[in-house]
């Protein structure tokens, strides 16, 4: 209980940053959605979706690879190493990157929007050096000063966006001689979103220059092959993640089967409902944080297994919560999209539960990184992929944007199965599954009672989903109430 109260006060600083942060972040969606048409937004959540792909094969998965070598002793070589091959590879794609821009923004579509592609390229190259150095924090366990420079960034970006959408764009439609209408250039359009975070992302680095600073430490070549040959296998796990997680959006323009006008509005509606499972995705990445460090630090303790079991238990109690909350208050949470995108809110429940079970997946994930198995969980990260890959092409031009959300369900399903399967031979945890699925099953049987029945008998809608959310949480406390009391007390 001692380490698992460890983890729930790191989860809760990353948290700081991630959710609050991340959340304070994804209010810019509403005001995306209110500002610009399905098919403008469309263009955003298309090439966030390939910065996606770009930030882990950026990043070579050397995170995890830090993580996996550094020791007190050796930390700043290998730090210095992971950061001196960071800043020469994504000194060379930023050139590759701008010798090739028309060829690129042909290819994407945007024959006329060169500079898309080079501002796309600066924020996932920045982001890949901060990233070591996010990562230096994180194994040093200054979690309030990863959650600052975190908050930092976003609060760059957040005020740049609204000064460009609130007062210069407006400033240019009364007056485009005045000096905030000067500002606004409409061929930009959407591309101030990239302007913006860009510059976010640079600021973040000025602020992580101590960190930086190590990279005088050397670099090591022996080290560096050790490196590689741990982490390439993560590029490919990170590589398959992505392709799970925003293939979709990368995709759906060229797989519906409409106009590329209508498609590119279908891709806006499809990515501003996905935002709404918003505080699953913050909670997953604010545990995926601290969870990530804290699972190799545990590895050596003689209960670590019995804990990683309470943990994933615990999880799923958490986020089961975030589901009902989310799917049995949609009629709230819609307001989080402007009127011409809530077409899509059927996928939002979908989406929740895919996510979570993203979540249960990276909570399994730790019997191939504590039993140096990498290439066989890139296997298993590549295989989803596969799922993900047949689930779209064969949904999404039938059955649209409601495939896609699919083809998510379907992935995140095949890989807790085998992961789990895999984890039981290699690094075999006593998870207590009937309990989870206990759970599980409760909460889809009160979202569907909360959302249909008890409506269709004349309740409030806000009624049902009160009583449905009470009787969650009463079973929840009567169950495992005594477990939660004990995480409460003080070690």
């Amino acid at each position: 209980m001692d380490a698992l109260k460890k983890l729930v006060s790191q989860t809760a600083i990353y948290g700081l940053s991630s959710v609050l942060g991340r959340f304070l972040n994804y209010l810019l969606v509403p005001l995306y959605t209110y500002s610009f048409l399905p098919a403008e937004y469309g263009v955003v959540a298309e090439f966030y979706a390939y910065m996606g792909f770009l930030s882990v094969v950026l990043v070579f998965g050397l995170e995890t690879g830090y993580f996996r070598f550094r020791t007190d002793r050796t930390q700043d070589r290998v730090f210095s190493t992971v950061l001196r091959t960071l800043f020469f590879s994504n000194s060379l794609f930023l050139l590759v990157v701008w010798l090739a821009r028309e060829p690129i923004a042909r290819w994407l579509e945007y024959p006329d929007q060169v500079d898309y592609v080079l501002w796309v390229a600066g924020i996932v190259a920045l982001d890949a050096i901060g990233a070591a150095a996010f990562a230096r924090l994180r194994a040093a366990h200054r979690a309030l000063r990863f959650a600052w420079i975190k908050l930092a960034e976003i609060g760059i970006n957040i005020g740049l966006n609204l000064f460009f959408l609130l007062l210069c764009r407006p400033a240019f439609q009364e007056d485009p001689q005045s000096f905030l209408g000067s500002l606004w250039n409409p061929q930009i359009g959407v591309g101030y979103v990239f302007l913006a975070n860009l510059a976010a992302s640079a600021g973040k680095l000025l602020l992580l220059a101590p960190e930086l600073r190590a990279i005088g430490a050397g670099f090591d070549g022996v080290l560096f092959r050790r490196l590689i040959r741990y982490s390439a296998p993560m590029v490919l796990i990170g590589l398959a993640g992505i392709v799970n997680e925003m293939l979709d959006r990368a995709a759906l323009k060229y797989l519906l089967p409409y106009d590329l006008e209508t498609n590119l509005a279908q891709l806006g509606i499809y990515s501003a409902c996905y935002k709404l499972s918003i505080l699953m995705t913050l909670f997953i990445q604010a545990f995926r944080y601290a969870g990530e460090p804290f699972f190799f630090a545990q590895a050596t303790q003689p209960n670590a297994r019995q804990t990683y079991a309470l943990v994933l238990h615990w999880f799923v109690i958490f986020c089961l919560g975030i589901f009902l909350l989310v799917s049995l208050y949609l009629e709230i949470f819609q307001y989080f999209v402007g009127a011409a995108y809530r077409e899509g809110l059927e996928i939002v429940p979908l989406l929740l539960i895919a996510n979570l079970l993203l979540g249960v997946y990276v909570n399994l994930s730790i019997w191939y990184k504590l039993s140096d198995r990498t290439g066989l969980g890139a296997g298993v990260a590549l295989a989803g992929s596969v799922v993900t890959v047949l689930a779209l092409f064969g949904l999404v031009p039938r059955y649209g944007y409601l495939g896609a959300a699919w083809a998510h369900l379907l992935c995140y399903s095949f890989m807790v199965l085998v992961s789990y399967g895999l984890g039981r031979r290699y690094y075999p945890v006593p998870y207590r599954l009937k309990p989870l699925f206990g759970y599980l099953s409760l909460a889809l049987l009160l979202v569907y009672l909360g959302r249909g029945p008890l409506i269709d008998a004349g309740l409030p809608w806000w009624l049902a989903a009160t009583l449905c959310f009470a009787v969650y949480l009463g079973i929840v406390y009567a169950f495992d109430g005594r477990k939660l009391r004990a995480l409460g007390q003080p070690a």
